[in-house]
């Protein structure tokens, strides 16, 4: 019916959606609203303290909020300090890893305006949806294509998130219909287990220059502890959450370095 009509509500706003991406489902709201409540009591004001060193290149584009208040400080701390100014704060960098319609990352770039905020995916078709959707919001979401994390790397990353493809090959002959025969299988196949994506993502975090301080995971039933699991031997999260939907299943899966 989704793609039949071209719309699909999240978060309080509607977003467009096309036969390249994946329905945005209810349950992915409880991810995003973790995230955001974690990423405020971690950076009260938005800000996060670079790694040292120069300025990286390639960071994403800044939400119009976040970029004039970058732009801002930029310039004071140029004024006052010379060179030291690429150790002053700065906003810091959400980044979805599997884009889609954009729903995580539009909606965490329209509640939280002081981020920076990318995402990426391996569909063309995807990032074009994505697009729409973020300039339909008002929302600058920098848009990468490619596997993964492998569009960020060098970036300062301190917020991961993902809805990756979590269904395990062999059952999705058996999903319903509608999912099976018209949702882009690329956004569905997570591997023989359903865990594929998560562990590579973790193979993966040394293209960043530090692991993200918060990390938040969506997954399937049965799903949470192994991918807790997976949280917990990195060893860069001292506290690992998970979320109950309203049918009491864990879904989303969060590593928070304090």
């Amino acid at each position: 019916m989704q793609y039949i009509i071209g719309e699909q509500e999240f978060y309080g706003r509607v977003f467009e959606v096309t036969p390249d991406v994946l329905i945005p489902r209810p349950e992915t709201e409880l991810l995003v609203e973790a995230v955001l409540k974690y990423g405020a009591e971690l950076w009260p004001d938005g800000l996060a303290a670079p790694l040292g060193g120069a300025a990286r290149e390639g960071g994403c584009a800044a939400s119009g909020a976040a970029q004039r208040r970058d732009e801002a400080g930029g310039m004071a701390a140029r004024r006052m300090n010379g060179a030291a100014d690429t150790r002053a704060p700065r906003p810091l960098t959400a980044v979805d890893i599997g884009a889609g319609s954009g729903a995580i990352s539009v909606t965490l770039a329209a509640e939280a305006p002081a981020w920076r905020v990318c995402a990426g995916d391996i569909s063309p078709g995807a990032l074009a949806v994505a697009g729409r959707n973020a300039q339909r919001h008002g929302t600058a979401v920098d848009l990468r294509l490619g596997d993964l994390l492998e569009p960020f790397a060098g970036m300062e990353t301190d917020i991961l998130v993902s809805n990756p493809p979590y269904i395990p090959g062999g059952d999705i002959a058996g999903l319903q219909r509608e999912v099976r025969d018209h949702e882009p299988r690329t956004a569905l196949d997570g591997g023989d287990d359903g865990l594929d994506p998560y562990r590579r993502m973790m193979e993966q975090l040394p293209l960043l220059p530090a692991p993200p301080r918060l990390v938040g995971f969506e997954l399937g039933q049965g799903q949470a502890e192994q991918v807790a699991e997976l949280l917990r031997a990195a060893g860069h999260w001292s506290e690992i959450v998970t979320i109950d939907d309203l049918a009491g299943l864990p879904r989303p899966v969060l590593g928070i370095a304090r």
